[in-house]
């Protein structure tokens, strides 16, 4: 077994130049707000922000970081951020992430996933200074038979949906460009990430059990599961994210060591079903109604059941979840219901990671 690897704290990225694709979305806005915190100078290369309850818009990130709105489709821009940033760390979130959009629009979803993370890769090969680039995929890249134990990085990849297959394609093109430009000696560390189901608050995107949830709730509305069995490894968004910067800086101190694929989840045995969180949420709520919705025939095809092993990432990283499924619950629903209340959400969501930090120093 490989020792685990001693790192600098997160203090080491304060006056880090660092750019963060996606900074518009969920888990980017909250990653670009935890840098800043930790006082990097943050880039970000993202699409405008969706609707009127963006978590990246209700952060006043614009006046934070330096935002530039590029397509990923455009290899033009693209460049021409990266070039601008001159980053040392790079953290690549942007994506089309929902199954069902993919379905709508495949090719877009494909243009997007995998074409977008082949542009951001070319123009790191230009970067001198660059030291780590971590790049998410995400879970449903491994080919989904659905049996009961954790996939592990070494597992096959697949996909029998647009989305899945696309993250699929990245960490194949990732894993091209790490071995024939990444990989010589004095390159900078290339590595992907690809982490569970995340939840938290300041996730306001469709088709997405915990928005779906917290919207019908805020609406006195009953909340209503069309797949109410399917299992995830539901994870808070703070938990992977540490796990990403912990990976940047064992990228920067050897390269050659964590240039590769990592795990990041709540660990096998952990995962539950979606009545269950919904359950979870109400609870920590103060109520609601929950009504089970018949299986839609028609649906498009989503997996059932899905968990990782991250083992890889404990033994090698030191990383592990803080959170147990019902404190990762938990602090989501506090989350929307101060939202809810008026907790301005600077406030909140500074109160929320500084909350976590703290833990992760106690620890």
């Amino acid at each position: 077994m490989a020792s685990v690897v001693t790192l600098p704290s997160l203090g080491a990225f304060a006056g880090a130049r660092v750019l963060v694709t996606g900074t518009t979305g969920f888990k980017g806005s909250w990653l670009a707000l935890w840098l800043s915190e930790l006082g990097a100078e943050v880039t970000g290369l993202a699409l405008p922000p969706e609707g009127r309850d963006s978590h990246y818009a209700a952060l006043g990130l614009d006046r934070v970081i330096r935002q530039r709105l590029v397509d990923l489709r455009d290899p033009g821009g693209v460049a021409a951020v990266v070039e601008e940033a001159r980053p040392q760390y790079v953290f690549h979130l942007a994506a089309q992430a929902l199954v069902r959009r993919s379905y709508q629009d495949p090719m877009a979803t494909f243009a997007t996933n995998l074409m977008g993370t082949v542009h951001v890769l070319e123009a790191l090969r230009e970067q001198p200074d660059l030291k780590a680039a971590v790049l998410i995929t995400s879970d449903k890249c491994y080919r989904n038979v659905e049996w009961v134990w954790g996939y592990r990085e070494t597992d096959a990849l697949g996909g029998k949906d647009p989305y899945s297959a696309s993250k699929a394609a990245a960490e194949m093109a990732i894993e091209a460009y790490r071995a024939s430009w990444f990989s010589a000696s004095g390159a900078p560390g290339l590595a992907s990430a690809r982490a569970g189901n995340v939840i938290g608050g300041g996730d306001w995107s469709a088709d997405r059990i915990v928005p779906d949830v917290m919207r019908a709730l805020a609406a006195g509305q009953p909340v209503e599961l069309r797949n109410p069995r399917a299992t995830r490894p539901w994870q808070h968004v703070l938990e992977p994210l540490h796990g990403y910067l912990r990976l940047a800086l064992a990228l920067a101190s050897s390269p050659r060591d964590f240039a590769e694929a990592w795990n990041f989840g709540p660990g096998e045995g952990s995962a539950w079903s979606v009545e269950r969180l919904a359950r979870a949420l109400l609870a920590s709520w103060g109520g609601g109604e929950l009504k089970l919705l018949p299986a839609d025939a028609a649906a498009p095809h989503e997996a059932t059941l899905l968990q990782l092993s991250v083992a890889k990432a404990g033994e090698r990283l030191g990383w592990r979840p803080l959170f147990d499924f019902e404190t990762a619950a938990a602090e989501t629903a506090r989350w929307y219901r101060a939202a809810a209340d008026g907790v301005p959400i600077p406030e909140l969501s500074r109160a929320q990671l500084a909350g976590y930090m703290a833990r992760l120093e106690a620890r």
